[in-house]
């Protein structure tokens, strides 16, 4: 109460409430035209805000596509490589950053370089090897070629050389043999950077389109990404499901991140990036 707001503060708060309503303008216009009739987007000129609104829309995509199959396959396929990946992700960064072998900084120059490596230059080998090991159109075929990421083994590595030497060293003195080190004194300090992997590695795997595109051929195996595109026709789309679709698939990330966001922030301050 009472406080004198200067001009650079009050600009500061003017530019924040714009960029707010630019990031929030998507997903506020999503929300309200998932419930739009089909037939409000045909109106010209469009409109934001519909004349009625209803269930129409998520309705017809429960008759249309087979949601709970969606959901489950989603669920496994992301969950599962968020767990994989996140402990080996913590394996080896904690190798390259505490350990001292020979060709380390090579073999993680080497990690990083496949950052660079475009997705499209491996699609083909990558769907050949999988259909060689019969692994196509599996769960497994989807989880184990994503259980370890380059940029999650240079998150991890980031926070563990952050972390003080006397840590091991007490370790060490205590009997503990590298693996123990690791398991019971490293990893518990490192609950914020992997939750911050974690919800990295959920939500591209969760929105991702192409991947689980290629390796599922039937129906029952689709992700939501790839279900979505049933309501895109070569002639037609139909707007008001697809919308509705999307919200439904859009609200389980967001709960995530509702009750992560603390960890999510702590652990992207606290891993440092550093080389």
């Amino acid at each position: 109460m009472g406080r004198k707001w200067t001009w650079g503060q009050a600009i500061g708060c003017l530019l924040t409430a714009l960029l707010l309503i630019a990031v929030l303008h998507p997903f506020l216009w999503l929300v309200v035209a998932a419930f739009k009739p089909e037939n409000e987007f045909m109106k010209y000129p469009p409109t934001v805000f519909a004349s009625s609104y209803g269930f129409d829309s998520f309705i017809r995509v429960w008759d249309t596509i087979p949601l709970v199959a969606f959901f489950r396959n989603t669920i496994i396929f992301s969950a599962g490589v968020m767990a994989i990946s996140v402990l080996l992700d913590s394996m080896a960064g904690y190798a390259f950053a505490r350990l001292r072998f020979k060709g380390n900084k090579t073999l993680f120059t080497l990690v990083l370089i496949t950052m660079m490596v475009p997705f499209q230059v491996l699609m083909i080998p990558l769907f050949v090897e999988v259909f060689k090991l019969g692994m196509l159109d599996t769960y497994w075929g989807l989880i184990i070629p994503r259980a370890a990421s380059a940029f999650g083994i240079y998150l991890m590595r980031s926070f563990f050389i952050s972390l003080p030497k006397d840590l091991e060293e007490s370790g060490r003195v205590d009997g503990f043999n590298e693996f123990q080190i690791y398991w019971r004194l490293m990893l518990p300090l490192c609950k914020p950077v992997m939750i911050t992997l974690g919800i990295f590695h959920l939500m591209n795997n969760w929105n991702d389109l192409l991947y689980p595109l290629m390796l599922t051929s039937s129906t029952e195996m689709r992700t939501l990404s790839a279900g979505l595109a049933m309501f895109v026709g070569q002639r037609n789309i139909e707007y008001g499901p697809t919308l509705a679709a999307s919200l439904l698939a859009l609200l389980p990330l967001l709960i995530v991140y509702v009750f992560a966001q603390r960890f999510f922030v702590q652990g992207v301050a606290t891993s440092g990036m550093k080389g």
